[in-house]
């Protein structure tokens, strides 16, 4: 492939799922807006557990790539058959997974707030928020897996066109439970809820019942697996004789012993998930530390803080969407033994976010204001949550970095030695610089602190990019 051939297929895979991950941030910033507006104390509430609710995101994601990072790997030998059959095991261990989590989530919601320094006129819309995000949990953990799959075997539109439809549901379901039942601070919940069990439904439709390659429920995937000329055959065949995707109940239960987890799949989804969920869990960890550092700062400090991160994430979540499309190509890559035309994707891909997250930056600096009044009406919150957002903006390019770098990894199967350096990074340079500029400087020090970690994990890296061996499954190939 000649270096434009490659960057547009990297674009080409980036732009659906950067539209995607821009949907999904809207989403959360059209609840923070709609809360924003019932007023401080509402918006503190949400901004209270929102750490938390990333944590059980974050360990369900983590389940979620251990399965599809294998289905990459199959897909890009080959072996369709084997992708399907680590899909079979994912769906049974994910869900038994984002049962737990909704179970757990439900067991602490009363003491929750109380842990994370949160004020007793506070605690009671925090936990009940917290409490239906968790029980929701399984939707959104079933259409991340769903969403994943698809991705991984290069189906980037339809999860993008799903995602930015939830994004529009959520707008509706908002408006009728938070304004028109009057439910408040739940109803935000409510909305995101039954946004996310509609596109899960959807998203799992389309994988099992329309995928051609991990389609677990079509004519089309047998064909393509028993005969070994489909392509060729599939050409001469008129539309209405070709296989149709047909649901049979017979294959269904005949299939059901399949579903059961194997040790090698199992194993290896624990190889590849285990360090990613420990990274989620103290990263997750250290979020919870910063809120509970924000938390003496007052009621507007916590919505200052939480609406300035949402906000934020309006600039780096293109950058996760280049990373998901650096995952894909580098899994498949890895999988069909292509070893410099998979650094060549890696190293492409890293540049493409960067650029793309400096301009977000630029754009984010200048508006800083203007976004955060979207946000909220109270003037005190705007101000605080700008100066935090022009702080964060210089960091973006090695935010950038980090985030692509470590889609790269994922997609290599090297997620232990990266996890140890985000861990490193959090804990030892984040939050001792959080807890030691807060005293003086409240929560411009607390961003402060965060800028700098931020730069100091892209450079890191950046420099296992270049010199570490996060490739080494293609050497050995």
């Amino acid at each position: 492939m000649t270096r434009q051939e490659k960057m547009r297929l990297i674009v080409q895979l980036s732009i659906p799922s950067i539209l995607a991950q821009i949907s999904a941030t809207v989403m959360f910033f059209i609840d923070a807006a709609m809360v924003g507006h019932l007023g401080a104390r509402a918006t503190a509430s949400i901004g209270l557990v929102e750490s938390t609710t990333w944590l059980m995101g974050g360990l369900g994601s983590a389940v979620n790539m251990g399965f599809s990072v294998q289905v990459a790997h199959f897909i890009g030998a080959n072996d369709f058959e084997g992708a399907r059959r680590v899909l079979r095991q994912a769906l049974v261990c994910c869900f038994l997974w984002s049962l737990f989590l909704s179970l757990s989530a439900i067991a602490v919601h009363d003491y929750l707030p109380y842990w994370l320094g949160g004020s007793a006129d506070i605690a009671h819309d925090a936990s009940l928020y917290f409490m239906y995000i968790g029980i929701f949990g399984i939707f959104f953990q079933m259409e991340g897996l769903a969403g994943s799959m698809l991705k991984c075997s290069g189906n980037m539109k339809v999860p993008s066109a799903l995602n930015i439809l939830m994004c529009c549901m959520d707008v509706a379901f908002n408006y009728i439970f938070i304004y028109l039942m009057n439910l408040g601070v739940a109803g935000a919940a409510y909305g995101t809820g039954m946004a996310e069990l509609i596109t899960a439904s959807l998203m799992l439709w389309f994988l099992l019942c329309r995928s051609d390659m991990l389609g677990l429920f079509t004519e089309r995937s047998k064909l393509k697996d028993e005969r070994p000329d489909y392509k060729k055959r599939r050409q001469h065949v008129t539309a209405d004789k070709r296989p149709k995707h047909v649901f049979h109940f017979s294959t269904f239960f005949f299939q059901l012993r399949s579903f059961r987890p194997t040790a090698d799949v199992v194993g290896t989804a624990i190889k590849i998930g285990a360090p990613m969920g420990l990274q989620h869990l103290l990263m997750g960890g250290a979020q919870i530390v910063s809120t509970i550092i924000v938390a003496p700062l007052g009621t507007v400090a916590i919505a200052a803080n939480s609406l300035a991160i949402t906000v934020e994430s309006l600039c780096y979540m293109p950058g996760y969407g280049i990373a998901e499309a650096a995952t894909t190509l580098v899994g498949q890559g890895i999988g069909a033994g292509q070893r410099m035309l998979t650094r060549s994707f890696a190293y492409m891909s890293v540049g493409l976010g960067i650029a793309v997250m400096t301009m977000m930056g630029v754009l984010m600096f200048i508006f800083a204001p203007e976004l955060m009044s979207l946000m909220s009406p109270v003037a005190s919150i705007v101000s605080e949550g700008a100066f935090a957002l022009r702080i964060e903006a210089f960091a973006e390019p090695m935010f950038a970095a980090a985030i692509v770098c470590n889609g790269v990894f994922v997609g290599a199967g090297d997620t232990l030695k990266p996890a140890v350096m985000s861990l490193l990074s959090m804990w030892g340079v984040r939050l001792t610089l959080a807890w030691w500029l807060s005293k003086e400087y409240g929560l411009k020090g607390v961003w402060t602190a965060m800028a700098i970690e931020l730069t100091f994990r892209g450079i890191i890296f950046l420099s296992r990019l270049w010199k570490g061996n996060w490739n080494k499954s293609l050497l050995k190939a």
